[in-house]
């Protein structure tokens, strides 16, 4: 039985109805995400801003203000991402970790040789960026030195962590090239690698750098094998 001419008018309605509210839900999806990259993009470049500010000045001299000036942003949209300066400081250090762990990574996995030769290889790709005129040492060892005071600040459990993620993956390496003890030497290797980084910053010598280099390869080359790669 076909239905009455009000009821198809009213189904009709409730059909356009339905599809107007979906269309609307569309919308207000698209624009959240829309806003949500919206928010990303600029709390990237708000870091940024933050990142060439800190490790060019230090973080006891940058202000909020010189940030959200550098990063084109009111203050107010800059506390809207960040609650303090010390959560920004924790960004900067936090967007510097992965990239100089791949950057290192990459540079020992490019060189030839042995172990010794790759591990000597990170200290000489970091002397050749120790002789850019920018170059200010390392970020993590000069955040890590200002907040001495606070170590329970987040980013110094930042750099803490990223010295040891270092370490960690150096390890891997190193025990896969069939070292004994390897954690013990990826250790060293790191106290090298940051001595190497004070002493180059306090003198402004990127040969420091090689030196260091040249004491790691050797350190590598008189480590012992693990038994299971001599036999």
């Amino acid at each position: 039985m076909p239905k009455p001419p009000n009821a198809r008018v009213q189904d009709k309605r409730a059909q356009e109805a339905r599809a107007q509210n979906a269309r609307s839900q569309d919308r207000r999806a698209q624009d959240g995400r829309a806003q949500d990259i919206r928010a990303k993009d600029t709390r990237a470049k708000i870091v940024q801003a933050a990142s060439k500010l800190f490790y060019a000045e230090g973080i006891g001299r940058v202000s909020m203000d010189a940030v959200a000036e550098t990063a084109g942003v009111t203050k107010r949209t800059l506390y809207y991402h960040f609650d303090s300066k010390d959560d920004l400081v924790a960004a900067y250090l936090d967007a510097r970790d992965q990239p100089n762990l791949t950057l290192m990574a990459a540079w020992f996995a490019a060189a030839e040789g042995g172990a010794d030769a790759k591990v000597a290889a990170i200290f000489a790709a970091l002397a050749k960026s120790a002789r850019h005129p920018k170059w200010k040492g390392c970020g993590f060892l000069r955040t890590t030195a200002e907040l001495a005071a606070l170590p329970g600040h987040p980013a110094v459990k930042i750099g803490a962590r990223h010295k040891a993620a270092f370490a960690t993956w150096l390890a891997g390496e190193l025990e896969s090239a069939g070292f004994d003890a390897p954690t013990a030497l990826a250790r060293q290797i790191l106290l090298l690698l940051d001595g190497a980084f004070s002493a180059s910053l306090v003198h402004r010598d990127a040969s420091w750098f090689e030196e260091a280099g040249a004491a790691a390869g050797a350190l590598v080359r008189a480590h012992p094998r693990a038994k299971s790669a001599v036999s």
